[in-house]
């Protein structure tokens, strides 16, 4: 495999992953055809290239047994700056789903988010981090610690409540099977209408 499609495919995939980052062995799931020598020294060429290339504000760091893709330091001030400025667009159906699971089941991971949502959410996880309604609350134990997500107080405000007690019950999974995202349902009934004349 040429270098260059070996670099464009683990960029591809350190982005895809965002904050949950990349296992050297997922990558080399993916282009096997590679070592994880060559995989190593690639990424280490990468993140080189990065804290060079002034002109980019993203960078590489390891975690343990792979990587993450993520913002440099100077990024932090302007990241908090954005964050401030009011956001005027309404949540789409994905991250109203996101974030209704997120409330009903915090602290929780971007795969158990999946696995209730059945797609994959890392686009409503940064809109959610973004406007400030979720942040990050732990690590999970195991292999790859997966982040933890949890709600702020702005989602309350956002919400119109003023605590978790006020959303609609969430029934039993374990007694109520085939009507465990009812709730999930209702809240988005409940808030679509608000959330459209934000």
């Amino acid at each position: 495999m040429k270098q260059a499609q070996m670099r464009s495919i683990i960029e591809g995939l350190l982005y895809l992953t965002g904050e949950e980052g990349l296992m050297v062995d997922q990558i080399k799931g993916v282009i096997p055809d590679c070592s994880e020598h060559e995989i190593r020294n690639m990424v280490e060429k990468m993140k080189k290239d990065n804290l060079d290339n002034e002109s980019s504000g993203l960078m590489i760091v390891d975690l343990p047994g792979g990587y993450r893709l993520t913002t440099k330091p100077f990024m932090a001030a302007y990241a908090e700056k954005f964050t401030a400025i009011p956001k005027t667009a309404p949540l789409s159906q994905a991250a109203l789903e996101t974030v209704a699971i997120i409330a009903y089941k915090q602290p929780i991971s971007r795969i158990a988010i999946e696995e209730v949502r059945g797609v994959k959410s890392e686009r409503a996880i940064q809109t959610l981090m973004t406007k400030g309604l979720i942040k990050e609350v732990g690590r999970a134990e195991g292999t790859g610690r997966a982040i933890l997500y949890g709600i702020t107080s702005v989602f309350l405000d956002y919400f119109g409540l003023h605590t978790l007690d006020e959303l609609p019950p969430l029934l039993d999974a374990a007694i109520h099977p085939n009507e465990q995202l009812d709730a999930f349902d209702l809240f988005y009934d409940k808030y679509k209408e608000t959330v459209k004349d934000l």
